[in-house]
């Protein structure tokens, strides 16, 4: 199945990157990509075979992720997160009761999409430990929700959420499962970014929401703390973009032959070493990424809890030389990689989000620090 779904995306890589500029160009939201991928599965990808879904490992989800993001960056993290909070939760087996059971047989019978809605403007990122302002309340024998969420990427074709509120009488900040068809639910289309057009990152507005009891998400007891290796799909989806536009240009440089030259431009030396620079920053890329992953598979619950660190260069690294292999790629080709018409222009903006994704950079560069003051390199 996942062969299968590799060779459905190679087969449909033009339909997704002309769809994907497109939105881009008009910001609007790409369903067609969203809906063709539903058509082919893609929603079930990290789906445990228990539940009908592929059970991709987590390597095989982040080279999916890789191949859509070469064709629409905005597209493969939406989908991401769907995927990749999928596997996170059947890996350490997080939730109690049947609601991940659910929400797994519905994004393989019915293509439901699902995302966690956590952001708020007044806290920041979750991963800074802002308190959620959203409010859970017990009301005749529901729970009553009201708030307001942002940056909720693909919100246009959600079907569920988890969505982060704090328990009014507890003050205990709990998720809850929340079916987007619910009465009170609203979205405000508030995502004007230049860079991820086509994520649908816009505000839900949550206004007397009410859901059963057992939406409450209850956490399983872990004997280790869950370590989001599935985050790995952040790099993942700007490694694609980076392969796409290092794509263009290799391809622009072994094809345009201007008439001071009897060649191509590919023959400059300039242009071999901005090459030659592309090849090596990606493979840093791709044999980071990849290393991590397989050491992640690998290692045991007690390992995994040590891997933190790992995961965040990753993140880091990728991002960041990706972010100079756009820049390679434009150098190359010139001025017209500013055009409108131009993917450069396009995989410059999306690439740098990257920068905004967690774990942002200070948080990387001071868990190696603390490392880094830890590390005995001679004995005495």
């Amino acid at each position: 199945m996942i062969e299968k779904m590799h060779r459905w995306l190679e087969e449909n890589e033009e339909k997704l990157r002309e769809r994907g500029f497109h939105h881009d160009r008009e910001g609007s939201f790409p369903t067609e990509n969203f809906t063709a991928l539903q058509e082919a599965g893609y929603p079930g990808i990290t789906v445990p075979e228990k539940y009908g879904g592929m059970g991709a490992s987590l390597t095989e989800f982040l080279k999916l992720q890789q191949r859509l993001a070469s064709a629409d960056g905005a597209t493969a993290l939406s989908f991401g997160w769907h995927a990749g909070m999928i596997k996170h939760v059947d890996t350490y087996d997080l939730w109690e009761g049947d609601l991940f059971e659910f929400l797994c047989r519905e994004a393989v019978k019915k293509e439901a999409l699902f995302n966690v809605a956590a952001t708020e403007r007044a806290t920041g990122s979750p991963t800074r430990g802002g308190k959620p302002q959203t409010t859970a309340v017990k009301q005749k024998g529901k729970w009553v929700l009201n708030g307001r969420k942002a940056f909720t990427s693909m919100l246009p074709v959600l079907e569920y959420a988890a969505v982060t509120a704090v328990v009014e009488d507890t003050e205990e900040i709990s998720q809850f499962f929340v079916p987007m068809n619910e009465e009170g639910i609203s979205m405000e289309e508030t995502w004007d970014s230049v860079a991820m057009r086509g994520t649908g990152s816009h505000d839900l507005v949550l206004e007397n929401v009410k859901i059963p009891l057992q939406n409450r998400i209850v956490p399983k007891q872990q004997q280790v703390e869950p370590v989001t290796g599935w985050l790995l799909h952040i790099p993942a989806c700007y490694l694609g973009i980076a392969e796409a536009a290092f794509d263009y240009a290799a391809h622009f440089s072994t094809t345009y032959s201007p008439n001071s030259l009897d060649g191509t431009i590919s023959e400059v030396s300039h242009v071999r070493r901005k090459l030659g620079e592309l090849e090596l920053l990606y493979r840093q890329n791709e044999g980071m990424l990849y290393y991590t992953a397989d050491l992640w598979e690998r290692a045991s619950p007690e390992e995994r809890s040590g891997m933190k660190s790992q995961l965040a260069a990753v993140k880091h690294t990728v991002t960041n030389n990706g972010i100079e292999m756009v820049d390679l790629a434009m150098r190359i080709t010139g001025a017209r990689s500013l055009s409108a018409d131009n993917p450069l222009q396009r995989y410059y903006r999306d690439i740098r989000a990257g920068l905004h994704n967690p774990p942002m950079d200070d948080a990387v560069i001071a868990m190696l620090a603390d490392e880094a003051a830890k590390r005995k390199r001679f004995s005495e």
